[in-house]
């Protein structure tokens, strides 16, 4: 029996589509998150993938990817050979970085910070019913600040865009009616973040100097770009 013919055996059990198996991998792979409780759409992406889950991870096994599936907070994340995934098992394989994603010292540096500010609402046991943690975006400026000797974006259409950049990469969640001069107003940090960057990341760069941070990704970002 090809290949084919048994993925297709295996989607038949399922009900799942070969055009729907496509679009499951397609956009794990573009996106490398499926978070369940983003909308609609990805709700029924997620519950979908989970129909076919096995069938998921041995094909994405097979290109050295590793695809997590937290089903405490619903998503599945998918991972290049040797991310550093803190609670997952050491990846053996070599590393293959263009797998991963390429992002702006702005957006590194905010990972981080949301990391930072995530560790602590853990720690302190201030985390939703959902394992998110909610800071003002007060919190952020000031802890990449005082934390990694960083600056937010000038302008707001710039700081808007990289709150938008976080949000696309599911780790933050935010209402549609946000707006950054709203004091009352709160950003969802997602547990997604714990995935992005490693505990080793984040000491790493709290011990770090500004210009090592410019250029430096956190480990484990997001990864097929």
């Amino acid at each position: 029996m090809s290949l084919s013919s048994s993925v297709q055996e295996q989607l038949a059990l399922a009900n799942i589509s070969r055009e729907r198996f496509r679009e499951l991998i397609t956009r794990l792979l573009t996106w490398g998150v499926l978070v369940r409780d983003e909308d609609r759409t990805e709700q029924l992406l997620y519950d979908d993938a989970r129909r076919v889950e096995g069938l998921l991870s041995d094909y994405f096994d097979l290109a050295g990817l590793l695809l997590h599936h937290d089903t405490n907070v619903q998503f599945f994340r998918l991972y290049a050979p040797g991310a550093v995934v803190d609670g997952l098992p050491e990846d053996t394989l070599e590393p293959v970085p263009s797998l991963k994603a390429r992002v702006s010292a702005d957006f590194v540096a905010a990972a981080l910070a949301l990391r930072f500010l995530y560790q602590e609402r853990l720690n302190g046991g201030y985390l939703d019913p959902h394992g998110e943690a909610l800071v003002s975006f007060e919190d952020l400026a000031a802890t990449l600040q005082t934390q990694l000797k960083r600056q937010l974006p000038p302008g707001t259409t710039d700081r808007m865009a990289l709150l938008a950049e976080l949000k696309r990469h599911r780790l933050l969640r935010y209402s549609s009616t946000f707006s950054i001069a709203d004091e009352d107003a709160y950003l969802a940090i997602r547990p997604t973040i714990l995935g992005v960057v490693s505990n080793e990341a984040l000491a790493a760069a709290l011990e770090a100097d500004d210009a090592a941070l410019a250029g430096e990704p956190p480990a484990a970002e997001e990864v097929p770009a």
